[in-house]
């Protein structure tokens, strides 16, 4: 029997109740620092990775007026949380949520881990609560500069799965077999159902089949060892005669366990070869079948150009189980940024996401619930270094948010970006085409060097039209936490697809050809492309020929905001991003704070990241988000405007202190009044102690404040802390209860 989970998205089955995130040991919060900034590193406390600054300095008189008396109780404790066997670096909690009890039962999941908690050569080992060690498969992906583990895929066979129960399992070290045993008892592929790929276009029959691709071809190894083995293979559609078909190609991940009457078989069918003629959109009769049987098929599916779509299907019944990570280890390893793990998301805004995760939008060529139009304004749940449906399932580790998380990055595959290198079978490299460009004149793609034009062939609007629109200043981060909690290959390819599309999307004279600047466009874009770019660098393994691509553009960029900011003494006193599309507000003489504080957030995250020179840049930035909180002669009412006067004229110098900068922006008349006073609400036609931009909502500008405030404080000394103390106190507040994209708090 073969159970499809599910084409573009993950199965619809029953969701358990939220029951509370796992807890484990203590994460060394010391040694991540030490390994991130050296030997002098500040300390901070690692009890709780969301404790606040212990920074004792009250609020300054006026601004505590109209702050509340008392702080805002605590929001309810989960139900109940689940406790992992003690004695292991990090754990999860396995939940069974099948009617019935499920033996041998296989597993697999991502993890990243802390600087030196595994070290090279270590194997790993799952204890469970009665003190038994079951064996997992270590396949690790990439590393930290010290060798230890930073990301690897775990593997296991669990023998009994209860139903509706949950099962322990601490991640301990162990002895780790050699490489060459680990092969000679590596799991056999042979028992994987042939899986094919048919397609009818314009009465044509095209197919790809596993099976004989696996003969054919040397696969690709994604996991290998006693438990697991992954092998990937892919080639174009072939017609009767084995003709290619010039667009339409298949890519099989065949995931064999040995111990396990299941197989797990990932089909992803693509139209994004990027220099293959004449792309364009193609419609067509689709067919999978696995063993014989059919487990997916759709009629006149419009397979937009440079897209692609996902297919999972397993032999035998899915393993139904639902794996909750320990959020406290993942945010305090500072792969991801730290989330107020105070917040407890609503059961509401939970259910209100698994309603929508139905009809078109999750089904190939959809978008989840992402925005299709992507340049459309407003606040959206989809903006911020994660979605907010990622930070409500980091945060609560629901099964509901982790199928709308997973489910909508399947659909990131939906939008055209994709771009294939036919020759070496990965994304698109600028390293390799420094000249690749959607924007410009021809001549513009010439590579000076070869002579030759490096320009994608033409896709005419008749043939290309989408109604999926990318758009890297509304981008949001679709990927990167699905890669880190499954493993999949298909997460790390879309990661890394968006993050060179990036880099090639603009005019190659304005980015600086092979560099990959991002300076030339709007703020915002700079922002997010900047958080796609270092991700990918972080996380894509060491032996990809990507992960030296990526760092190198990284580097590029990061050189150039430190040469421009952080390390150019004539740079502006404000701490703001200057260049580009960024003083463009009032008649040129204002900047937009929020996306000031977007290109903050994401600095601040790369720093998090290990990145050395996202340091001093950020160390500069703090500037602009603290002093507009805590600046001699500013007031914090206004801090997180629309707008934020920067000079006096067009073609003035920027101006020299805050003072300066908020007497502009509210003018004399209100800068004269004190801050937070009921004169200056009242100028500011505002509810006392309010900061405006829709203060209240977690989508509002002193929301997307705040994960710029949160880094800034982390470095920013006294300042710093009082800035967040005074923020943290303020009476007008959102509820991240509903979405906590932006709420990030100081380590």
């Amino acid at each position: 029997m073969l159970s499809a989970l599910a084409c573009g998205v993950h199965a619809h089955e029953p969701q358990p109740d939220f029951v509370g995130l796992p807890s484990t040991g203590r994460l060394d919060a010391s040694r991540v620092l030490e390994s991130r900034h050296g030997a002098n590193a500040p300390q901070e406390d690692d009890k709780a990775a969301h404790k606040e600054p212990a920074d004792k300095a009250r609020p300054r008189k006026d601004a505590a007026k109209h702050a509340p008396e008392r702080e805002r109780p605590e929001a309810p404790a989960p139900a109940r949380a689940f406790a992992i066997p003690a004695g292991g670096i990090t754990g999860v909690v396995v939940q069974g949520t099948g009617r019935a009890d499920q033996s041998d039962v296989p597993l697999s999941f991502g993890q990243v881990f802390a600087p030196g908690d595994l070290p090279r050569g270590a194997g790993l080992a799952g204890k469970l609560a009665d003190g038994t060690l079951l064996p997992l498969q270590l396949d690790v992906k990439a590393s930290h500069p010290d060798g230890s583990v930073r990301h690897a895929v775990v593997s296991a066979i669990l023998p009994r799965l209860g139903a509706g129960k949950e099962l322990g399992l601490a991640l301990v070290k162990s002895a780790r077999k050699t490489d060459k045993a680990d092969n000679a008892d590596a799991a056999k592929p042979g028992s994987a159902p042939d899986t094919v790929v048919t397609v009818v276009v314009d009465g044509e029959r095209f197919s790809a089949s596993s099976a004989a691709l696996l003969k054919a071809r040397k696969a690709q190894v994604w996991l290998q060892g006693p438990i697991v083995t992954e092998l990937q293979v892919a080639a174009p559609l072939v017609d009767a005669q084995g003709e290619e078909h010039p667009h339409l190609a298949a890519r099989f991940a065949v995931r064999t366990y040995g111990g396990a009457r299941q197989a797990r078989v990932d089909v992803v069918v693509e139209n994004n070869w990027a220099y293959e003629p004449d792309p364009r959109n193609i419609t067509y009769d689709v067919t999978i079948a696995a063993g014989g049987k059919q487990v997916y098929a759709r009629q006149g599916l419009t397979h937009l150009h440079h897209a692609r779509w996902r297919a999972l299907a397993w032999t035998g019944e899915a393993p139904a189980l639902h794996l909750r990570h320990d959020t406290a280890y993942l945010i305090g390893s500072r792969a991801l940024p730290n989330y107020d793990r105070s917040v407890v998301v609503h059961d509401a805004a939970l259910a209100a996401l698994a309603a929508k995760w139905n009809g078109a939008n999750t089904e190939p060529m959809g978008v989840g619930l992402a925005a299709r139009t992507m340049p459309g304004p407003g606040g959206r749940p989809d903006i911020g270094l994660l979605p907010g449906w990622a930070a409500a399932y980091l945060l609560s580790m629901d099964a509901r948010a982790k199928q709308v998380t997973l489910g909508t990055a399947d659909l990131a595959g939906s939008w055209p970006i994709h771009y294939r290198d036919k020759q070496t079978g990965l994304p698109v490299s600028l390293i390799d085409y420094p000249y690749m460009t959607i924007l410009g004149r021809p001549g513009d793609t010439r590579n000076r060097k070869s002579g030759k034009s490096e320009a994608f062939p033409r896709c005419p609007k008749s043939a290309c039209k989408s109604p999926n629109t990318p758009d890297s200043s509304h981008q949001p981060g679709l990927a990167y936490l699905p890669y880190l909690v499954t493993g999949d290959h298909y997460y790390l390819e879309e990661l890394q697809f968006w993050a060179m599309h990036n880099v090639f999307e603009s005019n190659p004279g304005y980015r600086k050809n092979i560099q990959g600047l991002f300076a030339p466009g709007q703020v915002r874009g700079q922002a997010w492309n900047l958080r796609t770019l270092g991700q990918a660098a972080y996380i894509t393994p060491d032996s990809h020929p990507l992960k030296r691509h990526f760092a190198t553009i990284l580097d590029s960029n990061l050189a150039w905001y430190n040469a421009a900011y952080s390390h150019n003494p004539d740079a502006n006193k404000l701490g703001i991003i200057a260049h580009g599309y960024a003083v463009v507000y009032k008649g040129k003489t204002a900047v937009a704070p929020w996306q000031d504080d977007f290109f903050t957030a994401a600095v601040g995250h790369l720093a998090e990241l290990g990145f050395k020179d996202a340091e001093p840049l950020l160390k500069w930035k703090a500037r602009f988000p603290v002093q507009r909180m805590v600046g001699e002669g500013a007031c914090w009412i206004a801090g997180a405007n629309y707008t934020y006067a920067v000079r006096a004229a067009p073609n003035a110098p920027y101006f020299e202190s805050i003072a300066d900068a908020y007497a502009a922006t509210v003018g004399p008349e209100l800068a004269a009044l004190p801050c937070a006073s009921d004169q200056l609400a009242a100028g500011l036609k505002r509810k006392p102690g309010d900061m405006g931009g829709y203060a209240a909502e977690p989508t509002g500008f002193p929301s997307n404040m705040q994960p710029a405030l949160a880094y800034a404080a982390s470095v920013g000394g006294e300042a710093g802390r009082k800035a967040w103390a005074l923020f943290k106190a303020r009476s007008v507040q959102p509820d991240y209860g509903k979405s906590p994209q932006f709420a990030i708090v100081p380590r």
